[in-house]
């Protein structure tokens, strides 16, 4: 089944997304999530001008073949852009072989393991009381798990904190790239102050666990803003509280960065969603450093290369804990849901409802029910593109904000 056309499709339903669609001979279609939030047209080149071309004439069933081409195949290797493009083409084709099985892709990666994937919402607010309004309202919404994120004690804002916990903008799309429609844009700048931050965060979680609890699952996402001591210091403090985990507490390009804060805290550690690549982990995973991986199947190399990237972890105890933002399309969200039911090492999903104009665009089969998420049995991964929807709705520049300490020095994301 020989492929015949690779389209590239940029749309902004609320977001910027970049999407692959291939299509065979016999008329089947693939889908392919490519997005790289601020980054997205340097992937829809890549992929226009460098990858699409290769891949006419290519046998789709050729799923790992395929891969191996554009990975060993190319020079330069890994990388955002270069993962995020072979993501597209590797999720494209398990969709098309679903499709031409008739089977959904989970059935392919050798059937569910469970019933649906625990999926856990963002809860925030500016201060306490909205924060924990943000959690009864997920706990109404059917959530079982929740991220706990507040604001900060004299900062004006915190990137992750919703500007209203209660509105409607909070359950959808409220950790979005600014955009602007100046010719030049600029991210916008936020302040950071890490002492402060690690004097409030064990209140938050004293106030939250007071409210509602020690049995809900409580996470919590440092956004690679500490050094090791200070994240084995908030580690450790936030011990009583008994969190799921703490995610991304400091950078991690230095994987050793990870023993000092295992040495100093029993809080469990997710960390991985900038990483593009199973040697990201290496270390993290032989010396058992984390105990979730963050990886996205959109940032991450496709369902290919995450599925071993899982079954190596699982070697290692560690269990997956996929990045799930509205910056994901819903084809990288269905495609890491085929994965949570296929793999035995699943730990939870991250879940930020996408806006009601994404789904206007991206007709999706997955569903929510009592807190879990399930990937629905269409053919293939369950998502169609519609491309009438997807032109009234054309790209628009956003950036991520940029992080500076109170003395203008910039920091961490």
């Amino acid at each position: 089944m020989k492929i015949t056309a690779a389209d590239v499709v940029v749309t902004s339903p609320g977001r910027n997304f970049v999407t692959l669609r291939i299509t065979t001979e016999d008329g089947l279609t693939g889908l392919g999530d490519a997005t790289l939030n601020g980054r997205e047209l340097a992937v829809e080149a890549y992929l226009r001008e460098h990858v699409a071309p290769l891949l006419l004439g290519r046998d789709a069933h050729a799923i790992e073949d395929t891969w191996q081409y554009l990975y060993r195949g190319a020079y330069w290797r890994r990388g955002p852009v270069t993962m995020a493009a072979v993501a597209a083409v590797d999720t494209a084709l398990w969709d098309i072989k679903g499709k031409a099985a008739g089977m959904p892709v989970y059935q392919l990666l050798g059937g569910a393991c469970r019933t649906g994937a625990l999926a856990y919402g963002h809860a925030s607010g500016r201060d306490i009381p909205e924060l924990l309004d943000s959690v009864r309202a997920h706990l109404a919404d059917g959530f079982r798990a929740v991220r706990i994120q507040s604001g900060i004690p004299g900062l004006d804002s915190v990137y992750g904190v919703a500007a209203s916990a209660a509105g409607e903008g909070e359950r959808y799309d409220y950790e979005p790239a600014r955009r602007t429609r100046a010719a030049h844009p600029r991210p916008t700048e936020e302040t950071w102050d890490t002492r402060a931050y690690l004097r409030h965060m064990p209140t938050v979680f004293e106030a939250v666990r007071h409210t509602f609890g020690p049995e809900l699952p409580l996470l919590h996402d440092g956004h690679h803003r500490m050094t090791p001591i200070q994240a084995a210091r908030l580690g450790k403090d936030l011990e009583p509280y008994d969190l799921f985990w703490l995610e991304d507490a400091t950078p991690g390009e230095d994987q050793r960065a990870l023993r000092l804060i295992r040495e100093h805290t029993t809080t469990p550690l997710a960390i991985g969603e900038v990483f593009n690549s199973v040697h990201d982990y290496t270390t993290l995973l032989q010396e058992r450093l984390i105990d979730y991986v963050r990886s996205a199947v959109t940032h991450t190399g496709g369902i290919t290369a995450v599925r071993k990237l899982l079954d190596m972890a699982a070697v290692h105890g560690v269990k997956s804990g996929m990045h799930g933002p509205t910056d994901i399309s819903p084809v990288g969200m269905a495609a890491a849901l085929h994965l949570d039911l296929a793999v035995h090492n699943f730990g939870i999903q991250e879940y930020m409802r996408h806006a009601p104009e994404t789904l206007e665009v991206f007709r999706t089969s997955y569903r929510f029910e009592d807190g879990l998420l399930h990937p629905g049995d269409a053919p293939g991964l369950g998502v169609e593109l519609d491309d009438e929807a997807a032109s009234r709705f054309p790209y628009e520049p956003a950036y991520l904000p940029v992080n500076r300490l109170r003395d203008g020095t910039v920091h961490d994301w």
